[in-house]
């Protein structure tokens, strides 16, 4: 049977026993519908709920929980059993107490993700270009500091983890230590600090129709893109660890943090790049047109966020597409060139080796060597 997370806006009364008893009440009559409830999460300071139930289909669960206590889900999306381990830890209830009381769970769903990895293929100030070979060294040096800061490695790309965290604290720090370590790695592995990209945003699972965590993913990748020298983070990130930090920030030079507007219109931006990258007609002035901002606001966004021209942003999207391509063999370099929105293969190539230093073909070959 497919499985099921649902959300609960509860009113600011309820708490993590009313929740917990509400859980036992949808477990003694689960069975009449086909259910059957596999646990909870319960956020006190939202007033969030959110349960994963096994079930025929969603109609099931909303009439479950109408009989048993009235309290109908909000939201229902279907996921992925594993996928919802790895990002928050548990697909079952914890184990009850010996006395048997009810287990109150005041465990929140709301995460940190981080997106970290590395610069593919860019021209690094110490050790040239960081390609495939050498990326997986750079990868494995990863995963111990992460540890170390109670983060899970919930998803692994090619060139970046998507690691969730409970605290923003754990998520910050770890960041922070990233960085920091960077240069005892530089002796054992070929990537030093210009390569390390890092984007935080936090969320929680069930936002309207949309995937798990989609909203949040979606965001923290964006960080990640634009992520070049400094840690980008949402605006959230930024008050919630405040929040915790007696109203103090880290060293903000390390930082972008990115206001409200700026992470909508970085989204904006993504998804209709996304839709577009691939037409060679695609022009600046089309951007703006479609996100609905003038040319110079569409200059001013993009130069804050990351650091170039929107004519610059525009070649770096195509040629990140590009040099992926190449690195999985997807095709002649000419056919690559067309296919990733350039006009012609030479002038693919000398906007490849301007970047990267080395032409299409140098690449390739040593991608494959």
């Amino acid at each position: 049977m497919p499985i099921f997370m649902d959300r609960h806006d509860v009113s600011e009364n309820v708490t993590a026993a009313h929740v917990a008893q509400l859980h036992q009440q949808d477990l003694k009559i689960q069975d009449q519908f086909g259910c059957r409830g596999l646990t909870y999460w319960f956020d006190e300071e939202r007033k969030m709920a959110f349960c994963l139930i096994e079930a025929p289909s969603k109609k099931n669960i909303i009439a479950m929980h109408n009989t048993a206590h009235g309290e109908v889900p909000n939201q229902i999306i279907e996921v992925n059993a594993q996928v919802v381990e790895s990002f928050l830890g548990r697909i079952k209830d914890p184990e009850q107490e010996e006395s048997g009381r009810i287990k109150i769970i005041d465990d929140s769903a709301f995460r940190f993700i981080m997106a970290v990895g590395f610069i593919i293929g860019e021209v690094g100030d110490r050790y040239g270009p960081l390609e495939e070979r050498g990326l997986l060294t750079c990868m494995q040096t990863l995963g111990g500091i992460i540890a170390n800061f109670d983060g899970t490695i919930a998803s692994q790309e090619k060139d970046y983890f998507l690691v969730s965290f409970q605290s923003v604290s754990q998520a910050v720090l770890c960041a922070l230590e990233l960085y920091a370590k960077f240069e005892t790695w530089a002796e054992h592995a070929p990537c030093d600090r210009g390569h390390l990209k890092i984007g935080i945003s936090a969320g929680v699972p069930v936002e309207g129709e949309r995937p798990f965590f989609e909203d949040v993913i979606e965001l923290t990748r964006n960080l990640f893109f634009i992520a070049s020298e400094r840690i980008v983070v949402s605006h959230e990130i930024k008050r919630l660890y405040k929040q915790e930090s007696l109203n103090t920030f880290v060293d903000e030079s390390l930082f972008l943090v990115l206001s409200p507007t700026e992470e909508k219109f970085l989204t904006l931006l993504m998804n209709y790049m996304e839709e577009a990258w691939q037409n060679p007609n695609l022009q600046v002035e089309d951007l703006g047109k479609n996100l609905g901002y003038s040319k110079s606001q569409l200059y001013r966004n993009i130069v804050r966020l990351t650091g170039m021209s929107p004519n610059a942003f525009v070649k770096n999207y195509r040629l990140n597409q590009a040099i992926d391509k190449i690195g999985k063999q997807a095709g002649q370099i000419a056919e690559i060139a067309y296919e990733t929105g350039f006009n012609s293969p030479s002038y693919f190539a000398k906007c490849f080796h301007e970047r990267y230093g080395m032409s299409p073909s140098e690449y390739q070959h040593r991608s494959i060597s």
